[in-house]
């Protein structure tokens, strides 16, 4: 048994050596790459979807697409940073599923910026401070994250790319039994996520809702009797016991995140578009505006309503499309959607989620 191991492990380290010469050589290439582009963005998420939807074709196992996507995201990460550390926003404190979708999307954050509000994320990428916020905006439980399709209406960011998370609520706490629990800290969403579990083995508990769940988690390992809701990070990052493991109601909950820019992208093969649509408040309005979708073949995937700023019981309709404005169906339907709406502002044509 013992020489079948050294076995391995000096074929171990043989590939490692290997694998080693060559994400130096593919770093070098990337470094010569970010010359000749010039003044263009360093980080380029139609490029880097490309990337990895070819090595998911390719993959054989036995490692698991996910685990593909992590490891060549950290790699392209760190070759991106030989150019510039890039600097990303967020929702914070640190332990938020929302460093947790920027570290997905990314391959880990070299300069992040943790933001008290969503607000805060949009002004820190507007003023030019960052070169890139990470939002939430829809949750498959919840539905949509209303902060964010307000800013959205306002804003002249463009959307860039777009970050899918399984979501798995763990009950952190600093007490040794659920029997102590006496308070709930999490999330007004990730309390409503969980809510039939915490009906069931904590009726008793009080639930406060705070501004995050690491927030709560922060609480929770400083009050005798807290317990909160939160991810595996923050029970590292505060030092908490995990109670209890996947405490959603919803075991395929997923939040939707987005990516923010001041800079469009170009298509990747497999895009999504976000628009932002108005128009008047008369019967069959709303289908008459849709139409040109169906005539040229454009799939919608979203409509969400909500509440115009401009005149009570007047609304706006944010819709997700399927492709690239640049694409020539697209570009067709939109310009008779034009023709029809009060308002059609294109918020980001960007790739679709990979893995």
């Amino acid at each position: 048994m013992d020489d079948a191991l050294k076995q391995h492990r000096d074929q171990i380290d043989a590939i490692d050596e290997q694998l080693l010469k060559l994400v130096n050589a593919r770093a070098q290439h990337a470094r010569d790459i970010g010359s000749l582009k010039g003044e263009g963005p360093i980080y380029r998420p139609e490029r880097e979807a490309q990337v990895l939807r070819r090595l998911l074709a390719l993959n054989q196992g036995p490692l698991s697409a996910e685990a593909v996507t992590a490891i060549f995201r950290g790699v392209m990460s760190n070759c991106r940073a030989l150019e510039k550390q890039l600097s990303v926003a967020f929702l914070g404190p640190a332990g938020t599923y929302s460093e947790e979708a920027a570290n997905k999307q990314f391959g880990g954050v070299s300069a992040p910026v943790l933001c008290n509000t969503i607000d805060d994320v949009f002004r820190m990428v507007e003023s030019g401070k960052v070169d890139y916020g990470v939002v939430p905006v829809e949750n498959s439980t919840e539905g949509a994250v209303g902060r964010t399709l307000d800013l959205l209406m306002s804003t002249q960011l463009r959307i860039c790319g777009e970050v899918t998370l399984p979501i798995h609520h763990n009950l952190l706490t600093n007490t040794a039994t659920r029997e102590q629990v006496t308070t709930v800290y999490a999330h007004a969403q990730s309390l409503a996520q969980c809510h039939a579990w915490l009906n069931q083995h904590l009726p008793n508990a009080q639930r406060q809702a705070v501004s995050s769940n690491a927030e709560g988690a922060r609480l929770a390992a400083s009050e005798a009797g807290a317990a909160a809701i939160a991810s595996r990070r923050a029970a590292e990052l505060f030092t908490l016991n995990v109670l209890a493991e996947s405490i959603e109601d919803d075991p395929k909950n997923t939040t939707r995140f987005l990516v923010l820019a001041t800079h469009d992208v170009a298509p990747s093969g497999q895009d999504k578009t976000s628009l932002l649509l108005a128009t008047r408040n008369i019967p069959g309005a709303i289908v008459d505006l849709l139409a040109p979708l169906a005539l040229h073949g454009v799939s919608m995937s979203k409509l969400e309503s909500r509440p115009s700023r401009n005149g009570l019981w007047e609304y706006v309709f944010f819709v997700d499309v399927e492709g690239h404005c640049q694409d020539a169906a697209l570009a067709s339907a939109l310009q008779e959607i034009g023709q029809r709406a009060s308002l059609v502002k294109v918020l980001g044509s960007y790739p679709l989620a990979v893995a």
